[in-house]
């Protein structure tokens, strides 16, 4: 089931953002650029920020979080800015379904077209992205670390 976020969701969605992200930044960068004290305290606060914005998907199965997405639109573009997935969940549609949701509100919401930033070491994701369409961004292909990616949202079949 994929529903809104709400502030009660926070801890969970903050320790899965953590756990996946450990997952492709372990042996890229130093631990402490993602589980230092520093970096969590960030962390949890972005997570707050768009949980109040009303930007995040959260995917349950059990009654768990197994997944998490934040997102937005800006005018014609929206942003896909995370997409996590609790590793014990991979491969079982989780990614796909947070994906598919986030289409349909950038649908809804009028934009043709999304962007989102991925870490170049992440090949799991790169994947994940290129089966869903995403193509490298002509205009910014990289920022620091990342990639860029452009995804254009073709009109809902009527």
């Amino acid at each position: 089931m994929i529903r809104p976020a709400t502030a009660d969701d926070l801890d969970a969605v903050v320790a899965l953002h953590t756990e996946a992200r450990t997952t492709y930044y372990r042996g890229h960068l130093p631990d402490d650029e993602f589980l230092g004290p520093e970096a969590v305290a960030e962390t949890r606060a972005r997570w707050a920020d768009a949980v109040a914005r009303g930007a995040v998907l959260c995917a349950e199965d059990g009654g768990r979080i197994a997944g998490v997405a934040a997102h937005r639109v800006d005018g014609p573009a929206a942003v896909l800015s995370q997409l996590h997935v609790a590793p014990a969940q991979w491969r079982r549609g989780v990614g796909g379904a947070l994906h598919a949701a986030c289409v349909a509100a950038w649908r809804a919401a009028g934009a043709t077209s999304a962007r989102l930033e991925v870490f170049e070491g992440n090949a799991r994701a790169k994947a994940f992205y290129a089966a869903h369409g995403w193509t490298p961004d002509p205009d910014t292909p990289r920022s620091g670390r990342h990639l860029v990616l452009r995804l254009t949202l073709a009109p809902e079949p009527e």
